[in-house]
C-alpha cells in the first residue's frame, strides 16, 4: 500500500529518456509528490533556481551538460546549495559512484536496481 506524502514536496526529476521520466513521474505523483521533469542538465539547472525544490533525482548521462556538472552547478550555487540530489543511473561503476557521492550526491542509486515505489520513498529523506 502506497503512503501518501505531503502534496508541497517539490521534486525536480532530470532525465532525457522521456519513458523513465515519465514511469518515475507518475509513481511519485502517485504518492503525493509534485514532480517536474527537466530533459536535459540546463534544464534541470534552470529549473532548481527557479523553483528550489524539496529534492532532485539526476540521471548522469545527459546530453550536452552531464549530471556530474550539473551536481557541481546545484553545489557551487547559493540558492541550490543544500537541496538534496539523488543521483539515479544506470551505470554503477566505482569511480561513478565515488565521484557522484564526493560531490555532494545523497545517494547514488542505479536504474535497473531501483523500482519506482523505492524511489518514492527516496523522497521523504
Amino acid at each position: 500500500m502506497s503512503e501518501v506524502v505531503d502534496e508541497d514536496v517539490n521534486v525536480l526529476f532530470i532525465e532525457d529518456d522521456p519513458a523513465v521520466a515519465e514511469m518515475y513521474k507518475l509513481k511519485l505523483e502517485l504518492d503525493g509528490y509534485r514532480v517536474t521533469v527537466a530533459k536535459s542538465g540546463e534544464e534541470g539547472l534552470d529549473n532548481a533556481k527557479k523553483m528550489v525544490p524539496d529534492i532532485v533525482f539526476l540521471d548522469i548521462r545527459l546530453p550536452k551538460m552531464d549530471g556530474f556538472a550539473v551536481l557541481e552547478n546545484l553545489r557551487s550555487d547559493g540558492v541550490t546549495r543544500n537541496i538534496p540530489v539523488i543521483i539515479l543511473s544506470n551505470y554503477g561503476e566505482k569511480e561513478l559512484v565515488d565521484r557522484g557521492l564526493k560531490l555532494g550526491a545523497l545517494d547514488y542509486l542505479i536504474k535497473s536496481e531501483t523500482t519506482p515505489a523505492s524511489l518514492s520513498r527516496g523522497g521523504e529523506r
